[in-house]
This record gives structure tokens, C-alpha cells and sequence, in this order.
């Protein structure tokens, strides 16, 4: 193949695709985004191999680059240096395609799934925007417990529908896929409101959901979630075995940012055990990982893996290991770049920020650091994790046996709440 596209060549082998399978993915992930099914044959994949198409139409291109996980121009693709037709290649018809790509999983279907007939693209459209507002009500820290409720109520009504309603085997697929996604949110709501227990029964759940999906990225998005329980739970050892799993996924192997994520909650495991040069060695693994990751379009629940969260996850390493000075530092670059949505995050990391200026004994900063994570967190929010990260913060303040009136006052306000 010293003419064809050599690049999409060994991606392909990399991932082990057969040409018409790849050609079936690529059509799942159209019909996915557009509602219309599409045609791509092995015949167009041979064509790419060969290098005959320099460079695919936008659809086609963008659906080739997420089941690949790689960006068009690192898979040996070629840009047109001028746009035949402006409708098709042109920078604003991109953006425009993607707008309206994500808009498609967002906007309500016409049809319904509340009778006996037959799911299709729209109703999983419909269900999906649900979704999503269930996210974004999480990131706003608007109550743990009124998230948990609404995604196993929107997960009951997704499982329901497919209980007495037809559908493709694809949108069959496609809605176990969501559901596993949704009772995984009210798993996180069980998490971040320190419910372990609970959390698990519902990834319980999502496992099934998951395994009927045939979805990598779900099953992952599932074990990521069982080891955040597992450290919950102190078993430190089992939260390391899963994240052995999710760095020997499929998903990982194709996508470094998964393979990031996967080494990064192991790092974590591994300093809670005080293996320290196993832990830094998984952590740089993490951050290596990361710089490869490519900006592209994934599920909504691996966007909370950013680079905020890439040094706010490293600060807990760093905590555990005891270096409360690189932990802080970490959590400044942290904060400074969460974006403004994400209210619960930004007092968690707030909170935590507090505590590592405690350790270090800067008692009045951690107060003033403390008052402003309590003043971000909704009243409402039942997030735990980031009360109790005070109480720790508290007890540490405690200890020190300071008389200086900043922490006096503190530990006497903070008392009446934690």
C-alpha cells in the first residue's frame, strides 16, 4: 500500500475492524446523529485504503473520527485546500453539521413511547434530552437526591417503553445504552451524597442495561463508577482492580482519554495503599494519556475529564501520598480552569483546597477558603462529599488549638451546619 493511506491503514489494524464492519459502524453512528440511516459500503472503505478519497464528505468524515477516536488528518486524510460546494465543506457547513448533530439527540421526537407501537430515532432523541437536563442539574449542584430520583424515574420510563413498544434492534441498542447512562447519573447522586451502598444497587442496574447496549464506552462508563464506590467503601484494593478493567477495555485501548481516566483512578487506589512508586508511575501514565487525547466528540458523561479534572483527581494522589503542597498547587490549577457551569465541582475542589491549606497549617487562609466552598455550595445540594471535606477541614482547624479569632469563629460558625 505504498500509494493507498497508510495511516488509516494501521488505525484500522490497531483496532482490529474488518472493512465492512467499520463501514457498519461508521452507518450506526449517521443514523445515530442525522435519524437517517447511512451507506456507507466496504467498497468506500477500500477507496480511503487505496487513497482514492482524499478527503469524505462532512458526515461521513465526522462519524469516521469518533468510531475511530482519531482526528481526519491523522488518519492520512488530506483537507480540500478549496471547497467545491461551500454548503458541504466549508468551515461554517461544519459547524453548522455539528450543531445540528448534537441538536439531533437533543430535540424532541414527534413520536411517542407512551402506547404499544414502535420506538424509533425520535423517542430516543426525546429520552436523551431528559438526559441531558439531568446532567446539567447535576452540575449545578441542584440536589443529590432529587438527581438520583430523576434518572431512575427517566431509566423506569426508558425500560418501560421498551417493555411494550417494537423497535430495531439499533434503537433497541441505542435506548439500553441510554438507560445504562441514565441509572449510572443516579449512581454518581448516591456517590457524591456518600451512599455507597446505594450506588451500588444501581450499577447493578446499569451492568445489565450495559450488556444488552453491546457498548464499550457504556460498560466503562459503568466500572468507572463501581471503583469512585469501591474507594467510598475504603477497599482500596478492589478500586484498583477496577481500574485494571477500565485500562483493559476496548474503549481505552482505542481512546487515550479513556486510557487516561483508567490510570488516573488507579493512581488513586494505589496511594491509599501507600504504593507510592507505583501510584506516581500510573499517574504519569495518566497525564501522558491526556496530552495525546484528541478534542472529540464523545458521550456527555466523560466531559466532566477535563484538565481541571485531570489536577484535581492528581491533587487526591498527591493528598494521599502526603505532599500537601503539591496537592494544593494542583487544586489551583484546578479551579482556575473548571468551567463557570460546574457549581458542585467548584466547591468540591474548593473544599478540598481548604483542607490541604490546613494540613499545611495556614489556618486562617483554610478558614477563608472553607466560608467561600460553603458559600458556593446550594443549600440544597446534598453533596457530602464536600460537607464532609469541611468537617474534615473542621477537625484539622480543631486540633491545631489556634486562638487566632478567624479560626475561633470558623470552627464556631461551621459548627452549627456540619
Amino acid at each position: 500500500m505504498s500509494q493507498g493511506n497508510r495511516q488509516l491503514a494501521l488505525r484500522i489494524a490497531e483496532l482490529g475492524f474488518g472493512q465492512a464492519e467499520l463501514a457498519r459502524q461508521i452507518n450506526l453512528e449517521i443514523e445515530f446523529l442525522t435519524g437517517k440511516p447511512g451507506n456507507v459500503t466496504d467498497s468506500d472503505v477500500r477507496r480511503w485504503l487505496r487513497g482514492e478519497t482524499k478527503w469524505p464528505q462532512d458526515r461521513i468524515r465526522l462519524c469516521l473520527e469518533r468510531v475511530l477516536s482519531a482526528r481526519a488528518e491523522d488518519l492520512g486524510f488530506v483537507p480540500r485546500k478549496k471547497s467545491p460546494a461551500p454548503s458541504e465543506e466549508d468551515p461554517v457547513h461544519r459547524r453548522t453539521f455539528l450543531s445540528a448533530a448534537s441538536g439531533s439527540v437533543l430535540a424532541v421526537g414527534a413520536s411517542g413511547a407512551n402506547g404499544h407501537g414502535r420506538l424509533g430515532i425520535s423517542d430516543v432523541r426525546r429520552f436523551h434530552q431528559d438526559y441531558v437536563a439531568i446532567l446539567r442539574r447535576d452540575d449545578a449542584g441542584r440536589g443529590t437526591q432529587k438527581v438520583e430520583n430523576l434518572a431512575v424515574e427517566l431509566a423506569s420510563r426508558i425500560r418501560s417503553a421498551l417493555a411494550v413498544s417494537t423497535t430495531s434492534t439499533r434503537v433497541q441498542e441505542l435506548l439500553y445504552r441510554l438507560a445504562a447512562e441514565v441509572i449510572s447519573s443516579a449512581a454518581f447522586a448516591s456517590i457524591d451524597a456518600s451512599a455507597p451502598q446505594r450506588a451500588r444497587a444501581h450499577l447493578g442496574q446499569a451492568l445489565t442495561f450495559a450488556g444488552l447496549s453491546r457498548s464499550s464506552q457504556v460498560t466503562y462508563h459503568v466500572w468507572n463508577h463501581m471503583t469512585l464506590t469501591s474507594s467510598q467503601r475504603e477497599n482500596h484494593a478492589e478500586a484498583v482492580a477496577g481500574a485494571e478493567a477500565l485500562k483493559r477495555s476496548s474503549i481505552a485501548r482505542r481512546d487515550p482519554l479513556y486510557a487516561s481516566l483508567g490510570h488516573m483512578r488507579s493512581a488513586n487506589g494505589l496511594a491509599r495503599m501507600r504504593r507510592q512508586s507505583e501510584a506516581l508511575r500510573a499517574l504519569t501514565d495518566a497525564e501522558r494519556a491526556f496530552a495525546r487525547s484528541a478534542h472529540l466528540r464523545r458521550p456527555e458523561w466523560i466531559s466532566f475529564y477535563d484538565s481541571s479534572e485531570v489536577n484535581a483527581l492528581s491533587s487526591f494522589i498527591w493528598t494521599a501520598l502526603g505532599d500537601h503542597g503539591r496537592a494544593e498547587y494542583c487544586l489551583h490549577r484546578s479551579l482556575a480552569a473548571i468551567p463557570e457551569g460546574r457549581v458542585r465541582d467548584r466547591a468540591l475542589y474548593t473544599a478540598h483546597l481548604a483542607l490541604a491549606q490546613a494540613r499545611q497549617e495556614d489556618l486562617e487562609l483554610a478558614c477563608a477558603t472553607s466560608r467561600e466552598a460553603y458559600t458556593l455550595l446550594p443549600p440544597s445540594s446534598g453533596s457530602r462529599r464536600t460537607t464532609n471535606t469541611l468537617a474534615a477541614t473542621r477537625k484539622v482547624l480543631l486540633a491545631s488549638g489556634s486562638k487566632a479569632p478567624e479560626v475561633a469563629e470558623w470552627i464556631e460558625e461551621s459548627g452549627q451546619w456540619i
